[in-house]
C-alpha cells in the first residue's frame, strides 16, 4: 500500500509499504479520505527541530525530558506523516459492534482503550493500555509507538468501539478532518470553562498553534461568550477570527508587542495561550480576572519558562497545560457543528488532492487539508 513519509525538513515523501492488517478482533482499518496538517506538524516540516533540539537538551537549555518523551531523536525522519484524519471503516474484527463497514468516522490522534484508569478518568491521552511509549499516538513513528501514520492507504485501530468517532450526518466530513487533534485542543480552553461561567469573556493569544487559536475562538463564540478577544500579528489569521464571530486585536511583535497592549483595560474569567513566543503566557495570565483560569496549548521547550505566581497566588488563578483528550471531547464539539453554531472549515485555508499531498502540506497557510475520494471498499481481504 502507499504511505506517505516524513524524510526531513521540506520533503515528504510516498512510498510502498506492507500492507497493513487487522490484528486482533477489536481491531477496525480504516482508509482515510481527508487529513490535516496539525499545527505541530508546521514546526517539524518547515524546520529542523531534532538536532537543535538534542544540543539545546545537552546544554540543558531544553528540558531534558522532551527527549524520554519523544525519544533520542525527536521529530527525525523517516516516519508515516499525519495524525488528524477523518475516514471510513474498511473492516471490523469480530468484536467490534459499535462500527460497520463503510461508517465514516473521526480517528483521534491517541491511542486509547477507554477502560484503563487513566481513560475512566477522562485522561484519555495518558491511556495504560499498549503503551510502550510515555506518548502513544499516530504519525510520529517509533518515538510514539509506531502506529503509522494517517497519510496512508490503510490505519489500524486498536479499541475500535472506543476509539473511533462517527462523524454526524449532514455534516461535511471534510471540514472535520482536524478533529482529530486541534479542533479539541482549542475545546479544552473554552469549553469546560464557559460551561461553570456562561457567557463570559475569553481572551486568546494565537500564534504557533496557528488553529488551535482560532477554533478556540470559533468555539467560545458558538458557546455563548459575550465577548472573545483574539489577539495575534498575523492579519490573515485575525481575518479569521473576525469570520468566527472575534473581535481581532492586533499586537506588535515580540514583548514589546504584548506590553503595548497592557493588561488593567480588560479582565477576563478565561484566557488560552495559543501563541507559544516570549511573554505570550506571560501576558495571559496577567490578564485573567480573579479567580480565572488560563490555559496553554502552546510547547515550551525550555528548561525553564517564566509564569508569574505572585499574580496567580494574589488573584486565585488557575493555569492549566497538557495533552487535548479528543475522545473525551468530540460530542460535544459535533454538536456544535451539527447544530450550525460553528463551522471549523473557515479555519482551513487550503483543501488539495491526496496525489498532490507531499507538496501541499508544504504549502504555507493556516490549515492544510488534502483529500480523495470515498472508495466504496465494503471488506478487506
Amino acid at each position: 500500500m502507499k504511505q506517505l513519509l516524513y524524510i526531513r525538513k521540506g520533503l515528504l515523501e510516498w512510498r510502498d509499504v506492507p500492507e497493513t492488517k487487522l490484528q486482533s478482533e477489536g481491531d477496525a482499518l480504516v482508509r482515510p479520505f481527508a487529513v490535516a496538517r496539525c499545527d505541530l506538524d508546521a514546526a517539524f516540516l518547515f524546520n529542523n527541530l531534532s538536532l537543535p533540539l538534542r544540543i539545546a537538551a545537552a546544554a540543558h537549555i531544553a528540558d531534558p525530558r522532551i527527549l524520554d518523551d519523544l525519544g533520542a531523536h525527536p521529530f527525525q525522519g523517516p516516519f508515516p506523516y499525519g495524525h488528524e484524519c477523518v475516514a471510513e471503516v474498511v473492516s471490523v474484527g469480530s468484536d467490534v459492534i459499535e462500527h460497520k463497514v463503510g461508517d465514516v468516522v473521526i480517528v483521534p490522534f491517541q491511542v486509547s482503550c477507554g477502560k484503563c484508569l487513566s481513560c475512566t478518568n477522562g485522561l484519555t491521552s495518558h491511556c495504560e493500555t499498549d503503551r510502550t511509549t510515555p506518548i502513544s499516538a499516530y504519525g510520529f513513528g517509533e518515538a510514539t509507538g509506531a502506529w503509522g501514520g494517517a497519510m496512508s492507504d490503510l490505519v489500524r485501530v486498536p479499541h475500535a468501539n472506543h476509539m473511533l468517532v462517527p462523524v454526524p450526518a449532514g455534516v461535511d466530513p471534510v471540514s472535520l478532518a482536524s478533529a482529530s487533534d486541534n479542533i479539541p485542543d482549542g475545546w479544552r480552553a473554552v469549553g469546560p470553562q464557559l460551561a461553570k461561567y456562561p457567557g463570559a469573556h475569553v481572551l486568546i493569544v494565537g500564534g504557533r498553534a496557528a488553529s488551535v487559536g482560532l477554533y478556540a475562538a470559533g468555539l467560545a463564540v458558538a458557546l455563548g461568550s459575550e465577548r472573545v478577544d483574539y489577539v495575534d500579528t498575523s492579519q490573515s489569521r485575525l481575518d479569521t477570527a473576525a469570520a468566527l464571530g472575534a473581535n481581532p486585536i492586533r499586537r506588535g511583535k515580540g514583548r514589546r508587542g504584548f506590553k503595548s497592549l497592557g493588561t488593567n483595560t480588560a479582565r477576563y474569567p478565561v484566557s488560552f495561550d495559543a501563541c507559544g513566543m516570549p511573554g505570550a503566557l506571560d501576558f495571559a495570565i496577567r490578564s485573567l480576572s480573579p479567580g480565572g483560569t488560563c490555559t496553554s496549548a502552546s510547547f515550551y521547550f525550555r528548561k525553564t519558562t517564566a509564569i508569574p505566581m505572585w499574580e496567580m497566588y494574589a488573584k486565585s488563578l488557575t493555569l492549566k497545560t497538557g495533552l487535548a483528550v479528543p475522545s473525551m471531547d468530540l460530542p460535544a464539539i459535533l454538536e456544535l457543528v451539527r447544530s450550525g453554531k460553528f463551522d471549523p472549515s473557515l479555519v482551513t485555508t487550503t483543501i488539495a488532492n491526496w496525489d498532490d499531498a507531499a507538496t501541499a502540506f508544504l504549502q504555507p497557510g493556516t490549515k492544510v487539508v488534502v483529500k480523495r475520494k470515498q472508495s466504496g471498499i465494503n471488506s478487506v481481504a
